[in-house]
């Protein structure tokens, strides 16, 4: 039997895919018409910001030598990855917001892990700031993977979705 005929892991990977596409895309745009550090302001809270983040989320772990920290966050990613879709053929098909964040949540670990193989680091550019406060540049997988985990934590609390 086919991996996709599962309509399970099909619905994750097409959401996934879908994530992968946009991000990917998201960030070649910015690369192709913005230099490394440019600022574009969209609102009084939103700005376009090319930057790279070598490091995890919050840019954790930046300073640590490239030797150790891109094999450790590619391992992670890989082993985040196959726990998400063994957790996704375990999760009953009616459960359809659970498989949708799932999928968010793998397209934009990949997406991520695109950047990390190509680059050794992630390119980031949505750069959000309210007065004197501002939150740490991120992109379209860092959104898919937060927007996911947020939908898979609501599902949690109901018997179905």
């Amino acid at each position: 039997m086919s991996v996709l005929a599962d309509p399970r892991l099909r619905r994750a990977a097409l959401v996934a895919a879908v994530v992968l596409a946009l991000d990917q895309g998201t960030k070649a745009l910015v690369q192709r018409t913005m230099r490394l550090h440019q600022s574009i302001r969209v609102t009084s809270f939103f700005d376009l910001t090319y930057l790279r983040n070598p490091g995890a989320a919050f840019s954790l772990f930046r300073d640590a030598p490239a030797t150790i920290r891109l094999p450790l966050f590619l391992l992670v990613t890989v082993v985040v990855s196959a726990a998400l879709v063994s957790y996704l053929r375990s999760t009953p098909v009616e459960r359809t917001w659970t498989v949708v964040a799932l999928g968010a949540i793998l397209g934009g670990a990949l997406g991520n892990l695109v950047c990390r193989v190509r680059y050794g680091e992630v390119v980031d550019f949505v750069y959000l700031h309210w007065g004197e406060w501002y939150w740490p540049a991120f992109n379209v997988a860092d959104s898919a993977i937060s927007v996911g985990a947020v939908v898979l934590l609501l599902a949690s609390f109901r018997r179905g979705d």
